[in-house]
């Protein structure tokens, strides 16, 4: 953690971007303290200093956000009584960020930490098989998109229009059906383990525990299958080559990601930067308003990251 004292947050971070971005390089993440980050608008500003080329924005969600500005979004509408656990974002996507950014415009009463877990630390702490079939054969992540709970297809893909989408999928590796009532399933097979770009570090890198419902509370998980049945879950992951990944493999996973954790509680005004390669993050439960502002930045393509899978 940094601490620091400016009243001018969006020129201290422009002074000192090389520097905040050379902590992440060598520590994975950084939390700054101090900054008195206000509002949406300087937040945005704060954004848009440290990113070196503009800010993304979001294809392929897998839940709502409100936008405040062009590529600043609140965090993932999720229910607060359950955790985020730990992920990479966007790790399903053919490019994604390198470099995540979050601003703490109000700190809940508790919990609501987003924790940080090593991404190299946690894949030297899993078991050698599974490491092993999974570089093998990749992860699969599998969606089916509806209107009624999770990102729309509008979210996901900046449309409604089944041209548009079809052609985003066939040019993103993405396989796709329309199902009879109008509905899309999609599946993607990604890399489960890359090479960081820059240090060459191999890396844990994907989603596979937070998207699969095994991760889901036991009721949410009943409710949802009774809803839409075992294939017609808005979303969950399998091996690459299709098999389910079950609920001890899973749990696994998130116990290894706990044991690698660390966790700083959130005070207004706080900004955290994160290499989205190097490191996974989550959000815990919380009570009380929480509104935490998120940023995506330094785009990075998965092809240059020694993809194990093609």
């Amino acid at each position: 953690m940094l601490r620091v004292a400016a009243g001018d947050a969006r020129g201290w971070a422009a002074a000192h971007r090389e520097a905040l971005r050379g902590v992440v390089a060598q520590h994975g993440a950084v939390l700054v303290r101090g900054l008195g980050l206000r509002d949406a608008a300087e937040v945005a500003a704060v954004f848009h200093g440290l990113a070196t080329a503009g800010l993304m924005i979001e294809r392929e969600a897998f839940a709502e956000r409100q936008t405040y500005a062009e590529g600043v979004y609140s965090s993932s509408k999720w229910p607060p009584n359950q955790p985020m656990c730990m992920h990479h974002e966007l790790s399903y996507r053919l490019e994604f960020p390198g470099l995540m950014l979050f601003a703490c415009l109000s700190a809940p009463s508790e919990g609501g930490a987003t924790g940080v877990a090593d991404s190299t630390a946690v894949l030297d702490a899993l078991p050698g098989d599974l490491v092993e079939r999974l570089e093998r054969e990749g992860w699969m992540l599998v969606r089916n998109y509806n209107e009624e709970i999770g990102a729309s297809v509008a979210d996901a893909f900046g449309t409604e229009d089944r041209g548009a989408v079809e052609s985003y999928c066939r040019a993103n590796a993405i396989e796709f059906e329309w199902q009879p009532d109008g509905g899309l399933c999609t599946w993607q097979r990604r890399s489960a383990v890359v090479r960081h770009p820059v240090t060459g570090r191999r890396c844990w890198f994907n989603q596979i525990a937070f998207l699969n419902e095994w991760t889901l509370d036991p009721e949410v998980r009943e409710f949802l299958v009774d809803t839409y049945g075992a294939d017609g879950l808005p979303f969950t992951t399998r091996f690459g080559g299709g098999d389910p990944i079950g609920d001890e493999v899973v749990q696994l996973i998130n116990e290894v990601y706990e044991a690698e954790t660390m966790r700083e509680p959130w005070q207004a005004g706080d900004l955290m930067l994160v290499d989205n390669i190097r490191s996974a993050h989550s959000r815990e439960p919380f009570t009380g308003p929480r509104e935490v502002l998120v940023g995506m930045a330094d785009p990075v393509r998965l092809a240059d990251c020694s993809s194990t899978v093609s």
